[in-house]
Protein backbone atom coordinates (compact mmCIF):
# COMPACT_ATOMS: atom_id res chain seq x y z
CA UNK A 1 0.00 0.00 0.00
CA UNK A 2 1.17 3.30 -1.04
CA UNK A 3 -0.04 7.05 -0.68
CA UNK A 4 2.74 8.89 -2.57
CA UNK A 5 2.28 13.11 -2.06
CA UNK A 6 4.09 15.82 -3.98
CA UNK A 7 4.05 19.22 -4.67
CA UNK A 8 5.04 20.72 -1.97
CA UNK A 9 7.44 23.65 -1.82
CA UNK A 10 8.06 27.36 -0.96
CA UNK A 11 5.08 29.99 -1.95
CA UNK A 12 4.52 33.48 -0.91
CA UNK A 13 1.58 34.69 0.64
CA UNK A 14 -1.53 34.71 -1.64
CA UNK A 15 0.22 32.38 -4.25
CA UNK A 16 -1.30 29.06 -5.24
CA UNK A 17 1.04 25.35 -4.94
CA UNK A 18 -1.25 21.75 -6.38
CA UNK A 19 -0.73 19.15 -3.95
CA UNK A 20 -1.04 15.33 -5.31
CA UNK A 21 -1.63 12.05 -4.11
CA UNK A 22 -0.89 9.05 -5.90
CA UNK A 23 -2.14 5.72 -4.52
CA UNK A 24 -1.39 2.53 -5.30
CA UNK A 25 -1.49 -1.16 -3.78
CA UNK A 26 -4.89 -1.23 -2.43
CA UNK A 27 -8.51 -0.47 -4.42
CA UNK A 28 -8.33 3.63 -3.53
CA UNK A 29 -11.80 3.73 -5.37
CA UNK A 30 -13.77 2.64 -2.61
CA UNK A 31 -11.81 4.45 0.20
CA UNK A 32 -12.62 8.25 1.00
CA UNK A 33 -9.06 10.19 1.01
CA UNK A 34 -8.76 13.42 3.00
CA UNK A 35 -5.59 15.46 3.79
CA UNK A 36 -4.52 16.49 6.80
CA UNK A 37 -1.82 18.75 7.97
CA UNK A 38 0.58 19.36 10.84
CA UNK A 39 2.50 22.57 11.93
CA UNK A 40 5.73 22.02 14.29
CA UNK A 41 4.21 21.66 17.67
CA UNK A 42 0.34 21.84 16.90
CA UNK A 43 -2.06 19.07 16.41
CA UNK A 44 -3.10 17.55 13.43
CA UNK A 45 -5.83 19.43 11.15
CA UNK A 46 -7.80 18.01 8.68
CA UNK A 47 -7.81 20.00 5.28
CA UNK A 48 -10.23 18.67 3.12
CA UNK A 49 -11.89 15.15 2.17
CA UNK A 50 -13.42 13.47 -0.77
CA UNK A 51 -15.56 10.47 -1.37
CA UNK A 52 -15.87 7.72 -3.10
CA UNK A 53 -18.41 6.73 -5.26
CA UNK A 54 -19.79 9.95 -5.96
CA UNK A 55 -16.79 12.54 -5.01
CA UNK A 56 -18.81 14.50 -2.54
CA UNK A 57 -16.17 16.88 -1.33
CA UNK A 58 -15.67 18.11 2.50
CA UNK A 59 -13.53 21.42 3.70
CA UNK A 60 -12.06 22.47 6.93
CA UNK A 61 -13.20 25.78 8.07
CA UNK A 62 -9.85 27.71 7.74
CA UNK A 63 -9.59 26.63 3.99
CA UNK A 64 -12.89 26.99 3.13
CA UNK A 65 -13.12 28.98 -0.55
CA UNK A 66 -9.58 29.15 -0.85
CA UNK A 67 -8.55 24.61 -1.61
CA UNK A 68 -10.27 22.04 -3.55
CA UNK A 69 -10.06 18.93 -3.76
CA UNK A 70 -10.50 16.68 -6.37
CA UNK A 71 -9.87 12.95 -8.03
CA UNK A 72 -8.61 10.82 -11.28
CA UNK A 73 -10.09 8.01 -10.76
CA UNK A 74 -8.45 6.51 -13.79
CA UNK A 75 -4.81 7.89 -12.78
CA UNK A 76 -6.10 6.92 -9.02
CA UNK A 77 -4.71 10.06 -8.13
CA UNK A 78 -6.21 12.76 -5.30
CA UNK A 79 -5.57 16.27 -5.67
CA UNK A 80 -5.28 19.48 -3.29
CA UNK A 81 -5.69 22.87 -5.31
CA UNK A 82 -4.40 25.49 -2.68
CA UNK A 83 -5.24 29.03 -3.64
CA UNK A 84 -4.85 32.48 -1.67
CA UNK A 85 -1.93 30.63 0.47
CA UNK A 86 -1.08 32.15 4.08
CA UNK A 87 1.65 31.56 6.30
CA UNK A 88 -0.48 30.00 8.33
CA UNK A 89 -1.22 27.10 6.11
CA UNK A 90 2.78 26.27 6.54
CA UNK A 91 2.96 22.42 7.23
CA UNK A 92 3.92 18.96 6.14
CA UNK A 93 0.76 18.19 4.27
CA UNK A 94 -0.48 13.80 5.07
CA UNK A 95 -3.00 12.50 2.18
CA UNK A 96 -4.88 9.55 4.36
CA UNK A 97 -7.80 7.13 3.19
CA UNK A 98 -10.39 5.37 5.04
CA UNK A 99 -14.07 5.36 5.26
CA UNK A 100 -14.46 2.13 3.44
CA UNK A 101 -17.80 1.32 3.20
CA UNK A 102 -19.03 4.52 5.20
CA UNK A 103 -17.25 7.81 3.35
CA UNK A 104 -19.15 10.19 4.13
CA UNK A 105 -18.73 10.04 7.65
CA UNK A 106 -15.52 9.37 7.79
CA UNK A 107 -15.14 12.25 5.83
CA UNK A 108 -16.81 14.37 8.24
CA UNK A 109 -15.01 13.47 10.68
CA UNK A 110 -11.76 14.17 8.91
CA UNK A 111 -12.70 17.92 8.69
CA UNK A 112 -14.03 18.36 12.25
CA UNK A 113 -11.49 20.09 14.07
CA UNK A 114 -12.89 18.86 17.32
CA UNK A 115 -11.55 15.31 16.25
CA UNK A 116 -8.03 14.08 14.95
CA UNK A 117 -7.23 12.24 11.87
CA UNK A 118 -7.73 8.32 11.80
CA UNK A 119 -7.25 6.97 8.93
CA UNK A 120 -6.61 3.45 7.10
CA UNK A 121 -3.06 4.06 5.43
CA UNK A 122 -1.27 7.52 4.93
CA UNK A 123 1.49 9.07 3.29
CA UNK A 124 5.18 10.49 4.46
CA UNK A 125 3.53 13.69 4.01
CA UNK A 126 4.86 16.69 1.23
CA UNK A 127 6.01 20.29 3.05
CA UNK A 128 4.21 23.74 2.49
CA UNK A 129 5.78 26.74 3.36
CA UNK A 130 4.26 30.03 2.75
CA UNK A 131 6.49 33.14 3.49
CA UNK A 132 7.59 35.93 1.94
Amino acid sequence: VQLVESGGGLVQPGGSLRLSCATSGFASDYYAIGWFRQAPGKEPEGVSCISSSDSSTYYGDSVKGRFITSRDYAKTTVYLQMNSLKPEDTAVYYCAAGGHGAPWPWCRRMVDRSTPPNYDYRGHGTQVTVSS
